[in-house]
């Protein structure tokens, strides 16, 4: 009887291990049997019907695997570490609604003051010539911010990195805004098809490093990735990467008065473009990829916490942060002519009717794509190639 009891730990573990490996397989199947559904019921909405082909499943797997890696790199904390971290969401939730924030959440997003200072530097690869920018970011948290000294540790966010591609002469502007996992050149010059858009288009184009990402993410503590389970750190993030983009927005504008800028940007970056697009008065189009809507809904839904996990309670508690630095509590500000969104049928990274289509929704239902993929699937999906090619065309950026 003793050995069988201490074998039976192992059996768990040996039992969770098995789980976790068939997790992604599992989901996928709930997704292909949830999708025959909608299908055979003909229930056609916002989202369009799409038959569940093995092509579409395997996107669909595709992104349970993309998850699965992602979940390794940010491991949820246990007990201990969200007592921790529900303290910090209640005197969060205190502190900005003291501030007016919570109702008002325009308040929050403070603009920056004009960027002058720009370092520049010409690079050449592969026959090809860019430009590399470097520029102090300025943004601090208010002072008594209940995240503001653990946000300022991480030191390598002071600097904001990028890149552009410029003609001689005066062009419109195009500011790519990358997703999470990218700011790095070579993926990004790639998923933005940044040479087309320069080369055909005659677009200068710029693309900055969001927060913790690329070379801003050097010295941050093992584990800690964006977006993870600091709820306040997320927050941070969303406020320095909007005050970012509005700094070099603000540059641009310095050194080619009265050229129009546009955004383009994939996933994460489609979150940070639609708080800009309803900040900044004077853009000319803002294309969201596969954009995320609500941080905090996004965190709940792929944490995994069954209802009665203590760490769920936490999720529930930071809803109202997650809301006040959503784009779906502001008012876009680009015209109407100029939002454009797309978005996967089989997105499980962000979840089309979840984060997308409410998005959409908010934005008065403007111009969509829907391609017969997953999260990963946009950048050959001759859809979406076609589409950001006519939304800078239509919107007059060109």
């Amino acid at each position: 009887m003793a050995a069988t009891r201490t074998n039976r730990p192992g059996r768990r573990s040996a039992v969770a291990a098995v789980e976790s490996a068939l997790a992604p397989l599992t989901r996928t199947g709930r997704y292909y049997a949830g999708a025959w559904r909608h299908y055979l019921r003909g229930e056609e909405g916002a989202l369009p019907l799409a038959r569940p082909s093995a092509a579409l499943v395997t996107h669909a797997l595709r992104d349970e695997l993309v998850l699965i890696g992602l979940r390794s790199q940010r491991a949820l904390g246990d007990g201990a570490t969200f007592d921790r971290i529900e303290k910090e969401v209640r005197a969060a939730l205190d502190f900005y609604g003291a501030k007016g924030w919570l109702d008002d959440p325009e308040l929050l997003f403070a603009p920056p003051p004009p960027l002058t200072d720009m370092e520049i530097h010409s690079v050449r690869q592969r026959g090809r010539s860019y430009e590399r920018f470097v520029f102090t970011s300025g943004y601090l948290p208010q002072e008594g911010d209940p995240g503001r000294e653990r946000w300022l540790g991480y030191t390598a966010n002071e600097r904001v990195y990028g890149l552009m591609l410029r003609h001689r002469e005066p062009r419109p502007w195009l500011v790519c805004i990358h997703g999470t996992e990218m700011g790095r050149a070579p993926i990004d010059l790639t998923l933005f098809r940044a040479w087309h858009l320069h080369d055909d288009f005659g677009l200068n184009v710029a693309i900055p490093v969001l927060p913790q990402h690329g070379p801003r993410a050097r010295g941050l503590p093992k584990g800690k990735a964006f977006p993870g389970e600091e709820v306040l750190d997320d927050g941070h993030f969303a406020a320095q990467a909007v005050w970012d983009v509005r700094g070099l927005l603000s540059w641009i504008r310095e050194q080619e008065p009265g050229q129009r800028i546009g955004l383009n940007s994939i996933s994460m970056g489609g979150y940070v473009a639609a708080l800009v697009a309803s900040l900044d008065d004077d853009l000319a189009c803002a294309i969201l990829g596969v954009p995320v809507s609500d941080l905090v809904d996004l965190l709940g839904r792929h944490a995994g916490f069954h209802h009665d996990d203590p760490r769920h309670r936490v999720i529930e508690l930071a809803a109202p942060l997650g809301r006040m630095v959503s784009p779906l509590a502001l008012t876009p500000k680009v015209p109407m002519e100029g939002r454009f969104i797309y978005g996967g049928v089989a997105d499980r990274l962000v979840h089309p009717r979840e984060q997308v289509i409410r998005l959409w929704e908010h934005w008065g239902r403007p111009e969509i794509v829907w391609y017969r993929g997953g999260h990963t699937g946009f950048f050959t999906a001759r859809p979406v190639q076609k589409f950001i090619d006519a939304a800078v065309v239509q919107s007059g950026l060109i």
